[in-house]
């Protein structure tokens, strides 16, 4: 059928789904809003990078002339130099071998949950939409599983190694898991707490 003379004319679908988008827009967050989540993303992003260096250097405990890490069981002397064996066994602590395999999956699984629950922050903020909450709330919960894991690790290293373990023996390798860790619990929290600040839980069913 053609159009009446004198109807208006009808607006296209998109005009009606780019009203409703640009309706249900959130509104703008402040400077110290924003300020904190790229502080938090920043600090997370380093903790990152700190993590993965620790795992791939893997050499966490040095106890008198033995080189103890993840990877790599090193020894040392004055004649001979520095010796490594990829044969853990050979360090003659009991369930070293096997231990350490749990110990550097759980600090691998680490990173990458880092990784994604990083990507997920930052996706969050550069396409902001009515799921950017969800998404920076999932973000954040993976760096928890991720300072789960990694503490996890760092645990099992300590205890498989219990009977050589002295606090000035950790190496800097070590040091910066244990930093990783830490930023990884502060981050994930704080990013749960500005959340909840922000778009309070009992807001949320109206959307």
């Amino acid at each position: 059928m053609g159009r009446r003379p004198g109807q208006p004319d009808m607006p296209p679908l998109c005009i009606f789904q780019a009203q409703r988008l640009l309706g249900q827009r959130r509104p703008r967050r402040s400077f110290f809003e924003s300020f904190i989540r790229t502080l938090i993303i920043v600090c997370a992003a380093l903790a990152v990078v700190l993590s993965s260096v620790s795992i791939c250097d893997g050499h966490w405990l040095l106890a008198g002339d033995r080189l103890f890490g993840l990877w790599h069981f090193c020894t040392s002397s004055n004649q001979t130099g520095p010796h490594c064996l990829r044969d853990l066994s050979r360090a003659r602590v009991p369930g070293l071998a096997e231990g350490m395999v749990l110990a550097r999956s759980m600090g691998a699984l680490a990173v990458v949950a880092a990784i994604f629950g990083l990507e997920l922050l930052m996706v969050s903020q550069v396409c902001e939409d009515l799921h950017s909450r969800r998404k920076w709330a999932l973000g954040c919960v993976l760096l928890l599983v991720s300072f789960a894991l990694s503490s996890a690790g760092l645990l099992s290293f300590v205890i498989l190694l219990r009977n050589q373990v002295m606090l000035t023996g950790f190496t800097l390798m070590f040091w910066c898991q244990f930093t990783a860790s830490f930023l990884l619990f502060l981050n994930a929290i704080s990013g749960l707490h500005v959340n909840s600040i922000s778009h309070p839980w009992g807001q949320l069913r109206e959307f």
